[in-house]
C-alpha cells in the first residue's frame, strides 16, 4: 500500500485529508512532533509528503529542503499563501508542487495521482538503479547525485530533473517549454526568470564538480548540453 505523510498544523484540515485520501486506498500518517519531521518521514518512508509552509518553528521550505538531501519522494506543498512568490518559493525550496487553502479534496487527489504517475510509473520498479551517462559524466537520478572525474555534488530535484533532461536530448537543443513541462505540472505560476535561476543553479552544479560551460544557452529555442571536456571520468 502506498504511503502519504501529512505535515500540517491545522488538526482538522489534516484529519479531513486523511479521511478522504484513505478512502482511496492509501496508508496515511500525520506528523504529531513538528520539531522532528525529518525523523518521522524516514520511519515512514512515505510516498508522497502533503507539507504545510506555515508551520511552528520550522517553515515547510526548511523541511522540504532537508528532505531533498536524501529523497526524491514527491512533495507538494498546501498553504494558505495565494502569491506568485510564495509558489515560486515552493518550488526552488524543490517541492513538486502547490495547492492554495481553501482546496476541493479531489483536485488534492488529482495531483497525488499525477505526482505518483510521475515518480512510480508502471515501469519504475522493474530496473535496477538508473545512470545516464556522457564523456565520463554521470547522473544518478535516484541518488540526485552527479559525478565527473571523482567529484561528485548533491542535486535537488529541479536540477536533476534539468540535467537528466539536458543529457536525454544531447547533442539536440532541451526546448524551454519541453523543460517547463517536465519540471512543473502546474505552470500559471511559473515564469520564465523561475526556469532561468533553476538553469543558473544547474551551471553552479557543473562548476563544482571541475566543468564550466557545460550548459548553452541556444537563442530562440532553449538549452543544450555542452560536452567540450576530457571524457576521461572515473
Amino acid at each position: 500500500m502506498e504511503k502519504i505523510m501529512i505535515v500540517e498544523d491545522d488538526q482538522k484540515i489534516a484529519e479531513f485529508l486523511s479521511s478522504y485520501i484513505e478512502k482511496y486506498g492509501y496508508q496515511v500518517t500525520i506528523a504529531a512532533d513538528f520539531e522532528k519531521v525529518i525523523e518521522t518521514f524516514r520511519e515512514i518512508k512515505p510516498n508522497l509528503l502533503l507539507l504545510d509552509v506555515n508551520l511552528p518553528s520550522y517553515d515547510g521550505y526548511y523541511w522540504c529542503r532537508q528532505i531533498r538531501k536524501e529523497s526524491i519522494c514527491p512533495v507538494i506543498f498546501i498553504s494558505a499563501r495565494i502569491g506568485e512568490m510564495d509558489q515560486v518559493m515552493a518550488i526552488e525550496n524543490g517541492g513538486d508542487d502547490f495547492i492554495t487553502k481553501p482546496f476541493h479534496p479531489d483536485i488534492v487527489m488529482a495531483k497525488i495521482r499525477s505526482q505518483m504517475r510521475r515518480a512510480y510509473g508502471e515501469y519504475a520498479a522493474k530496473y535496477e538503479e538508473r545512470v545516464l551517462s556522457e564523456a565520463g559524466l554521470k547522473l544518478y537520478p535516484e541518488r540526485l547525485e552527479l559525478q565527473f572525474k571523482g567529484k561528485k555534488t548533491t542535486l535537488t530535484k529541479k536540477e536533476n530533473d534539468i540535467i537528466e533532461h539536458l543529457l536525454e536530448r544531447y547533442p539536440r537543443v532541451a526546448g524551454r517549454q519541453d523543460l517547463l513541462e517536465k519540471l512543473w505540472d502546474d505552470q500559471v505560476y511559473v515564469d520564465e526568470n523561475t526556469l532561468n535561476v533553476n538553469i543558473t543553479r544547474v551551471r553552479k552544479k557543473f562548476e563544482e564538480i571541475g566543468i564550466t560551460d557545460a550548459v548553452e544557452t541556444v537563442r530562440g529555442a532553449g538549452y543544450r548540453l555542452r560536452i567540450t571536456w576530457d571524457e576521461g571520468g572515473s
